[in-house]
């Protein structure tokens, strides 16, 4: 038993090398390339030996600010939720670089460079941990998860993670099993071969003394640990950490957006969704133009739509199907794919030809950004339901109104066809109970790079 555990041990720090080492090639990497373009590219200067300091430094400040251990605390790594830390990196290495730069270049930093130089450096960081995150995923060995909890938690975390390719669910075990059985436990976990171990709490508690001692036996055994409170649920992730003379406690902040809040999550579509349009327009008389060409009926489809406050109003796509589509709902009932009051049909035979292509590429939404531009949308919110959906959502749930709805949030990431309206409206909950700008950035590069990557398939 003991070589079986020292052989699981080995084989979860193997992993977190190949990731912790790659990260840190991608970093030098990453400021090597940002001197040269900055320095050698845009000023012509020549780069001294003394330079080969900075990607030291770098590695230095990512390894203070914990930019090489969160990995090992995380399932899903993504590079989107380090970007502030990255940003602050590359700040401050711009900025000794401008003060350092008579000695360690051949001439001078100018501002137009050192402003390059951070811009690059921001990028750079950026785009090489995500090349290197890919490469560790198909170079290490996939992570095997473990789940202590009950029925109902492992359902949920099931699809979740057989949706990650490089996550297995190896086995699961009940959370009131395991507190009297923890040898057992152990024993289990070291026989399938489990890196991580999700433990569950039936009752949502935190710091339950059955839940500390499941975590300090798993940990123990050098298992990874994460933990799924229950509490969260309800209070969403925007929380502060207090301590009370040793006593951890959580600060919940309060439900819903300050005025501020709204004046800067508006300020941020009007800035951001005009930018869009403006860039986009061609495009978008290129597809109505299509659409006209290309079956009968109008080149916009309207809907009604729920909105803030439980206000109806039209929402605006390019039409993707034949004319009348919604009298043929019923008939196509029994292909619904979709749970819990949704209608999603993967090969609807009502789209036309280029209505598939534009789903595909998500561009039938564009027309949205009118609707966000009058203020009845938002970019990132909770999903527009339309009537039939709303009213099955009752009680507490309906505080998700409280926000403008989105022209894209959790749910598009998720894949709002797989996502049951029940789970749909906790997402939506959450988001509004843990809103910051920076939540708002991170879903709209992360609908991006969904995009993109569907667009791929």
């Amino acid at each position: 038993m003991q070589a079986a555990e020292a052989d699981g041990v080995t084989a979860i720090r193997v992993r977190e090398t190949i990731y912790r080492r790659g990260l840190l090639v991608a970093d030098v990497v990453a400021t090597l390339v940002a001197l040269y373009v900055s320095v050698v590219l845009l000023g012509e200067d020549l780069l001294k030996p003394l330079t080969l300091v900075i990607p030291v430094l770098v590695v230095g400040g990512a390894k203070l600010t914990g930019l090489y251990d969160r990995d090992e605390l995380l399932l899903r790594k993504s590079t989107v939720d380090e970007l502030p830390r990255l940003f602050q990196l590359a700040t401050l290495t711009a900025f000794v670089i401008w003060l350092l730069s008579p000695q360690i270049l051949a001439g001078t930093l100018g501002q137009g460079q050192a402003l390059a130089l951070w811009m690059v450096l921001t990028a750079s960081l950026a785009i090489a941990r995500a090349g290197a995150r890919r490469a560790a995923a198909h170079l290490a060995s996939v992570e095997r998860v473990m789940v202590v909890g009950d029925a109902v938690v492992l359902s949920r975390l099931r699809e979740k993670l057989e949706a990650d390719a490089h996550v297995e669910l190896v086995g699961s075990v009940p959370f009131e099993h395991v507190v009297d059985n923890l040898d057992e436990m152990s024993a289990q976990a070291t026989r399938l071969g489990a890196h991580r171990l999700i433990v569950a709490p039936g009752d949502g508690a935190t710091v339950s003394p059955e839940a500390v001692h499941v975590i300090k036996a798993a940990k123990a055994t050098g298992l990874r640990v994460s933990l799924l409170p229950g509490v969260l649920d309800v209070v969403g992730t925007a929380v502060e950490f207090d301590s009370l003379s040793g006593m951890t406690l959580l600060g919940v902040r309060r439900f819903g957006l300050t005025k501020s809040s709204h004046l800067i999550k508006r300020a941020l579509d009007v800035v951001l969704g005009g930018l869009i349009v403006a860039l986009t327009a061609p495009l978008m008389l290129a597809i109505a133009v299509a659409v006209k060409l290309d079956s009968r009926g109008p080149v916009f489809f309207r809907q009604p739509r729920i909105g803030q406050g439980g206000r109806t109003f039209q929402i605006i796509k390019f039409r993707s199907m034949v004319e009348g589509a919604d009298t043929q709902r019923e008939a196509l009932s029994h292909l619904n794919e979709a749970q819990d009051g949704l209608f999603k049909i993967a090969d609807d035979p009502r789209i036309t030809r280029v209505g598939a292509f534009l789903r595909r590429a998500s561009l039938d939404e564009l027309p949205q950004l009118f609707n966000v531009m009058r203020g009845e949308m938002s970019l990132v919110g909770p999903r527009p339901l339309i009537a039939d959906e709303d009213v099955r959502i009752v009680g507490s749930d309906r505080q998700r109104l409280q926000l403008t709805p989105g022209m894209t949030g959790q749910w598009q990431i998720a894949g709002s066809a797989r996502v049951p309206l029940s789970e749909m409206v906790k997402i939506d909950y959450l988001y509004v109970a843990g809103w910051s700008l920076w939540s708002d950035v991170k879903i709209l590069i992360r609908t991006a790079l969904y995009v993109v990557g569907r667009r791929g398939q």
